[in-house]
């Protein structure tokens, strides 16, 4: 385990991360010039490329899962390793699709609205391009979104964004259900139940750099998710 409680470790930047040796250096010198004082952890998943060597040498702190592997659990396994007191947790990808400039703006929206529990990175607006996603994964990201809004309640424009920044408070003592893709809407669910609001910034989406690992079937486990998470 790591830290020491000190102011300059109040935003945490956790990056879930499988074989991401073409995006993680990127996607962490973003975070570290745009979140200063900032501590990152990224989480690997047995990676057999070069991931845990940029990240290392990125500054970032490596927790290599264990048991079953997943970005859900990946999340469970970062939140029972973390001893140290933050305001705020930065979540995104590793692969250098979200922008990390987006992310002081995100957590001036939390500094001044105390209702708000997570500010998510909206990708679907004016300035989205679709060549930066794949048609299917677009239209399934659609079709995913739809149902979520129309059955839980939680509206969002863009529920599955990769790029949060959540209260740290709600997010030590969550106890996450999903183990893979499906951890966002689990996460929807909770700082609505724990009684806060969440709030969208519109972002530019860039093309993911290295090998694309949402597929068609993680699809079906977002929608049991989302009928799960109903049925609550």
């Amino acid at each position: 385990m790591f830290g020491n409680g000190s102011r300059s470790s109040r935003v945490l930047a956790l990056v879930a991360a499988l074989n991401e040796e073409e995006g993680i250096g990127g996607t962490l010198a973003e975070l570290g010039k745009f979140l200063e004082n900032s501590t990152l952890l990224v989480v690997d998943g047995r990676s057999t490329d070069g991931t845990v060597r940029i990240a290392k040498d990125s500054g970032a702190d490596v927790l290599i899962q264990n048991g079953r592997l997943g970005k859900g659990d990946a999340v469970r396994q970062a939140i029972d390793y973390l001893n140290t007191e933050f305001d705020y947790v930065v979540l995104t990808d590793a692969d250098y699709t979200y922008p990390a400039a987006f992310l002081p703006k995100m957590i001036e929206i939390l500094d001044e609205n105390p209702s708000v529990g997570m500010v998510c990175g909206n990708r679907f607006n004016n300035h989205f391009q679709i060549s930066g996603m794949r048609n299917l994964l677009y239209f399934g990201n659609r079709l995913l979104a739809f149902v979520h809004n129309l059955l839980n309640g939680v509206k969002m424009r863009d529920p599955l964004t990769g790029l949060r920044v959540v209260r740290w408070k709600i997010f030590k003592d969550w106890k996450p259900k999903s183990k893979g893709f499906d951890i966002e809407v689990e996460l929807n669910h909770h700082v609505e139940r724990k009684g806060y609001g969440i709030k969208e910034l519109d972002i530019p989406y860039r093309r993911r750099l290295g090998e694309k690992k949402l597929g068609f079937k993680h699809g079906f486990t977002i929608l049991k998710r989302i009928l799960a998470e109903c049925a609550y």
